[in-house]
């Protein structure tokens, strides 16, 4: 029987695997730039493959650079939300031509034969000479030419700092189709999604421009700037051509500065680290210093988030605060140590949690952004811990990011997560769903399954969805397979809607050998309850109450072993747990004594002998 079963669980996972699929594209781009008026010439070769079950008639380019111009969707949506972003509010607005970006098509080729498209905003629309049928590949070549805005929102030239160029969506970007359709959003400032795929990017720039890059130089002897294993000598006033490769990633980045520093060291795994940043006395000493530090944090991010898996990374000063993108990141560099570092440790771990498990951050921003807080959050403790940051490292270091989620849900502004992350009818509601209330998602996730089985799903949702695009669903099913439990009434719940989370204690009722600690649901949320029951001898023990739902209950957690408590159905409001201890033993009792369950209303989980 068990053969059985263990013959059916393999025909079932492999058919599961079999339905799933993704589309795959193949970059060639040779760049000229031009450093005297910030334009360039491109041509790109992209080998597309459609592996859907779907025909393709028609296909749709990302054209982010054309969102920096007045009257844009970006720069309206800027103007007219609620809270407008500091960051671009009216600067768009207020560009002028040799200020503003494009990206201009100037002719498509499919396979040898032009095809018609159209440029509508930040999207180009093309209709296919042939269509690619399910399992079909073609070739799309292109030939465009583009300008550099001013430096208003991540891309851009000559940023706060005085980088000259920090070029990120950059280029005519394939809008990535699965078994939802076509995702050609208009480019407004928020998140992405992309296409699988290799990269191979050749720049030709000035000379005297050091380059740092997503992937791999493949030219380093002829390039220097601390890439090559001597240092190169180039003519004045002429050009340098810098090859840049990098495989199975969704997207390249590229920044370039007359006077950028460049040093490098490799991690106990052999992954290069890249420093690239403008030396000067707001920088020497905390970039000098950050180094060892990523080195130290390297080991443990392995082990608690799965094994980086390319060969190198690259920290860039450039862009408008901080932003992530396959194998590097751009941040701005004159900050303090615990800023710097706190920056770019969030901006590695969005290497886990976005580049690696490659989700669709339009739709899901909470699996983007808060997966990547609550892993930053952890990396920095573990660094104040290891004595490598300044600070004690708490027992629960998200206490501040609960304080920001009941903030949010009192704020009469929240939304649900799963509203599209251009939707938002606030920014400050975006922000702290998908930062906070995406981080609580992930922290209170221990609370309901126990520590032990968490970081064991974790690492096994990593090693079952790298390299694809996992969707909420996707997660909670490895963390259902993990724990045994079921689990999709805390997505629903917490995701899907905005009800809160409420429990009280009421009262203790004894007799003479137990006693009957009662419990109500004030919330609309249901959720497990952990409480600890303290003795007048100092013993504690913790009692769990599943939902009836859950179908089982967590085994252990973070103190050991867990008491389990008969299960609690979310229908019902009231709930008596029953202790073997008569009243006059009890000296307290507390719901939810590890403070990861989001109770929106704190003050009543408390009950002591010496309360009136």
């Amino acid at each position: 029987m068990k053969y059985f079963l263990s013959i059916c669980s393999l025909l079932m996972a492999t058919a599961l695997s079999a339905q799933y699929w993704q589309q795959k594209v193949d970059y060639r781009m040779e760049i000229d730039f031009d450093v005297t008026n910030h334009q360039f010439e491109g041509k790109q070769l992209l080998v597309y493959v459609n592996n859907s079950p779907d025909t393709l008639d028609r296909i749709f380019y990302h054209l982010y650079f054309n969102a920096f111009q007045p009257g844009s969707m970006m720069d309206v949506r800027s103007r007219s939300i609620v809270d407008p972003s500091q960051k671009i509010g009216s600067r768009i607005a207020s560009l002028g031509e040799d200020e503003i970006g494009y990206l201009r098509v100037q002719r498509l080729v499919q396979d040898g034969n032009d095809v018609a498209f159209k440029e509508v905003g930040t999207i180009l629309e093309v209709d296919l000479a042939q269509a690619i049928p399910p399992g079909g590949s073609t070739i799309m070549e292109m030939n465009f030419l583009g300008q550099v805005p001013v430096q208003i929102r991540r891309s851009g030239r000559d940023n706060a700092e005085g980088i000259s160029y920090s070029m990120s969506q950059w280029y005519p970007k394939l809008c990535e189709y699965d078994y939802q359709g076509w995702h050609a959003n208009p480019y407004i400032g928020r998140e992405f999604h992309g296409v699988w795929g290799n990269f191979d990017v050749k720049l030709t720039i000035d000379q005297s421009y050091l380059v740092g890059a997503t992937g791999i130089l493949q030219n380093p002897d002829q390039i220097g700037h601390g890439y090559g294993a001597e240092t190169v000598q180039h003519e004045a006033g002429t050009s340098l051509t810098w090859h840049f490769r990098a495989n199975n990633v969704h997207d390249f980045v590229w920044a370039a500065d007359p006077d950028y520093s460049h040093t490098q060291l490799e991690t106990d795994d052999g992954v290069t680290l890249h420093f690239i940043f403008q030396e000067n006395e707001k920088t020497e000493e905390n970039w000098s210093k950050l180094p060892g530090i990523m080195k130290a944090a390297w080991p443990y991010i392995n082990a608690r988030f799965g094994k980086y898996p390319y060969e190198a990374y690259s920290f860039i000063q450039g862009g408008d605060g901080g932003m992530e993108y396959p194998m590097a990141t751009l941040i701005t560099g004159e900050r303090s140590l615990g800023s710097l570092v706190g920056v770019s440790v969030h901006e590695l771990m969005h290497s886990w949690y976005q580049m690696i498990l490659g989700t669709n951050e339009s739709l899901y921003p909470w699996m983007d952004e808060g997966f990547t807080s609550y892993a930053s959050t952890a990396v920095m403790n573990e660094l104040k811990r290891m004595g490598e940051l300044k600070g004690e490292a708490l027992s629960n270091p998200y206490s501040g990011t609960y304080r920001s989620y009941r903030r949010l849900a009192s704020s009469g502004l929240e939304e649900p997560m799963n509203t599209h992350s251009d939707h938002y009818n606030t920014n400050y509601a975006y922000g702290q769903a998908a930062y906070t209330k995406g981080s609580v998602f992930l922290r209170q996730l221990e609370y309901v399954v126990g520590k032990p089985a968490f970081d064991k799903a974790l690492l096994k949702y990593y090693d079952t969805w790298k390299f694809k695009h996992p969707n909420a669903n996707d997660f909670i099913r490895v963390f259902e397979d993990v724990t045994g439990l079921e689990l999709d009434w805390y997505k629903e719940y917490f995701v899907n809607s905005t009800k809160t989370i409420d429990y009280r204690l009421d009262s203790i009722v004894g007799a003479e050998e137990v006693s009957h600690v009662l419990m109500s649901r004030e919330g609309l949320m249901p959720m497990p309850m952990d409480v600890e029951v303290e003795l007048m001898d100092g013993s504690r023990t913790i009692y769990t109450i599943p939902l009836r739902i859950m179908r089982g209950a967590k085994k252990s957690d973070h103190y050991g072993e867990v008491k389990v408590a008969e299960s609690w159905p979310w229908t019902h409001q009231q709930y008596a747990l029953e202790v073997p201890f008569p009243k006059s033993m009890i000296k307290a009792v507390r719901l939810d004594p590890s403070q990861r369950m989001a109770d929106v209303k704190q003050k009543g989980n408390f009950w002591t002998l010496a309360r009136p």
